[in-house]
């Protein structure tokens, strides 16, 4: 079974991460989370991303904020997408720091950027990263879009 890890920097990114760890478990999509601090941990961040693909993990989802060292560290390390999730944080300048952290990666080292707190949109991402090779994976995220397209119907109902 395929997994996505997702990480973040401090459990004060939990709240924001969450949305991440709920989308995929609502795909079946095994997650493994955990706290990998690129300032206060690095050298479990090194291991963390050197090793991740060798666990089963395909995807790597880091949120975090400030300074938002983490995900383009985990991509410098690591031969598995990333997803970055900018958390906007106590420390942060109105989130904008974590996004363009996390946003200008230098050419050779990507990170897939989804907008300020949006771990959810990063949930969808990894699941459509696996579903490219994975077609239950696929035929779910699928679904998943159908269902967007009917509400947005049903609101129109509504009007």
């Amino acid at each position: 079974m395929s997994k996505v890890g997702v990480i973040m920097g401090s459990k004060s990114d939990l709240p924001v991460m969450q949305d991440a760890i709920d989308i995929l478990k609502g795909f079946d999509i095994e997650v493994e989370v955990d706290i990998v601090s690129a300032h206060r941990t690095p050298e479990k961040l090194f291991d963390y991303s050197k090793n991740a693909h060798t666990r089963g993990i395909k995807v790597i989802v880091a949120g975090a904020g400030g300074a938002a060292h983490l995900p383009g560290m985990v991509a410098s390390l690591s031969p598995l997408p990333v997803v970055g999730v900018p958390v906007k944080s106590s420390n942060s300048i109105d989130g904008w720091d974590s996004v363009l952290s996390i946003l200008q990666m230098p050419g050779g080292v990507p990170v897939a950027t989804v907008a300020l707190n949006g771990a959810k949109n990063a949930g969808i991402l990894a699941a459509q990263i696996l579903g490219s090779a994975d077609q239950c994976i696929l035929d779910k995220v699928m679904v998943y879009k159908e269902g967007l397209k009917a509400k947005v119907h049903e609101s129109a109902k509504d009007l």
